[in-house]
């Protein structure tokens, strides 16, 4: 009786002791964080309750371009009573109420990041041993600068963003107009452009985008990746086939470079729209991977992501993830006969409407579509294979080896690749254009010409079709009309 009453007291006792314990939830609370040069950014703070004392791993989120700290304050609230993180989602300067003028993600961002954790080091009871950076867009490129920058950064997960500034804005030397167009005028609209974008922005609207290009190495990891390499930062990167900012080939190029941990996911979608929902907060593949990864490399958890195939994809027109270790090998040829056109005339093939286009394909599974038959040959060369017995995915980055003989000095082609049906109704697959500049009217030139890699599934009964013009709305174009362009060449196209 006595042992009895004694284990009743124990378990009584207990329960009365977890009754007490508070429950795990958060804090947030809103601070002027001293950036680089004293300039105040603003941010949210969520903090871990009912854990503790600490310390608290810390996780540090700049917002994206042209949105302010309230960007992840959702997902930060999941961080922090999940997890246990000490999260801050802060405003990048020049934007909103943060002070400063926008630098592009120059080396002022980047020292800010710097200053956001000397101020979470101080300020809170986050660990300095395991320190993470993360965000969409903008926030993604700065935390991958930071992190070649700042060696205290152990884990990064980039969404949407860039690696190479210049590959993604200027392809091929070919400008994204409507892309550069839309930062522009978020950036007016939301903040206080420096001076390095007040001049890209002018010799912009003066057709003198080259100029621009000083500016990119320095804003652009690919040009730090030993420092990330030396860092040992694990590296997460998550973007959308059809981001139409920040395409994923300058990713694949980067993803290949790095020796440390690292994990690229690439779904169907636009810029940012794999992950905006998950941002604030709702259930979200993408930034489910971003928890798990936060929690391997910084809170020590045994969850088997490092263990997964590092390269996991999803095709762009439907179905579930795969994973690999990378891009197959094998490859279809498509022989693409001399022919000649007419350039600087648009024809109905063209790469859709920035964010609309890979939303609906995102979202709806809507691609974007052109009747091939009703392209204009006398403005475009049109190469077909003939019809799949069986289907197959394109799984990679389709390449075109031209042969090109321009008429004038100066000539931008755009090649679309389609999936086909029966009825000639074909939807783009993946494209990329291509300027050729200062070259010898009637002297060929060979070329490589790689589209942007993707997953797509060709059903049984479609074919592969190739269009290249030289006018697309998406894009700026140096095609004189009045001028002509003879191509020929094999387009390869890597399949599973």
């Amino acid at each position: 009786m006595t042992t009895l009453l004694a284990v009743v007291a124990l378990v009584l006792g207990l329960a009365a002791t977890a009754a007490a314990a508070p429950a795990a939830g958060f804090s947030t609370s809103y601070e002027a964080i001293p950036g680089d040069g004293g300039t105040t950014l603003h941010a949210f703070v969520i903090r871990p309750t009912g854990r503790g004392d600490g310390p608290f791993p810390l996780v540090v989120l700049p917002s994206s371009w042209g949105v302010n700290d309230i960007e992840y304050v959702g997902a930060a609230a999941k961080l922090a009573y999940q997890s246990g993180y000490v999260v801050v989602s802060y405003t990048a300067r020049g934007f909103w109420d943060s002070g400063g003028q926008i630098e592009v993600a120059g080396p002022k961002d980047v020292a800010d990041a710097s200053k956001v954790i000397d101020w979470a080091l101080a300020d809170t009871n986050a660990d300095p041993a395991r320190i993470g950076m993360g965000g969409i867009s903008y926030g993604a490129g700065i935390s991958l600068l930071a992190a070649a920058a700042d060696p205290r950064i152990r884990a990064v997960v980039s969404m949407s963003g860039w690696t190479d500034l210049a590959a993604s804005l200027y392809p091929n030397q070919t400008v994204s107009s409507l892309a550069v167009d839309g930062l522009l005028a978020a950036g007016h609209l939301t903040g206080r452009p420096g001076k390095d974008l007040q001049q890209a922005e002018r010799d912009y609207l003066a057709g003198d985008f080259a100029d621009v290009l000083p500016i990119a190495p320095v804003r652009s990891v690919a040009t730090k990746i030993d420092a990330v390499n030396r860092h040992g930062v694990a590296v997460m990167m998550a973007n959308a086939w059809e981001d139409s900012l920040f395409p994923p080939s300058q990713l694949v190029d980067f993803y290949g470079k790095l020796t440390g941990p690292k994990r690229l996911m690439l779904t169907p979608g636009d810029h940012a729209t794999a992950e905006v929902f998950g941002a604030a907060g709702l259930p979200n593949e993408i930034w489910d991977a971003a928890d798990r990864w936060f929690d391997h490399y910084l809170r020590g958890v045994d969850n088997g992501i490092d263990r997964e195939q590092p390269v996991r994809v999803k095709a762009a027109n439907g179905g579930g993830w795969q994973g690999s270790a990378g891009f197959p090998t094998q490859q279809r040829t498509i022989r693409l006969d001399s022919t000649r056109f007419a350039a600087g005339v648009d024809t109905i093939a063209d790469s859709g409407v920035p964010i609309v286009s890979g939303a609906l394909q995102g979202y709806l599974k809507i691609p974007t579509g052109v009747s091939i038959p009703l392209v204009s040959r006398s403005a475009a060369a049109v190469w077909s294979e003939p019809a799949a017995a069986q289907g197959f995915e394109v799984d990679g980055a389709p390449h075109a080896m031209l042969t090109v003989t321009p008429g004038a000095a100066d000539t931008t082609l755009f090649a679309y690749l389609y999936d086909v049906g029966p009825l000639g109704l074909g939807s783009l697959i993946t494209h990329k254009p291509y300027s050729l500049l200062g070259a010898k009217p009637g002297v060929a030139k060979d070329i490589d010409l790689g589209l942007e890699p993707i997953a797509w599934n060709v059903p049984a009964g479609h074919h592969l079709a190739l269009v290249v013009d030289t006018v697309d709305p998406r894009y700026g174009s140096s095609s004189t009309i009045g001028s002509t362009v003879t191509l020929s060449g094999t387009l390869t196209v890597p399949v599973a």
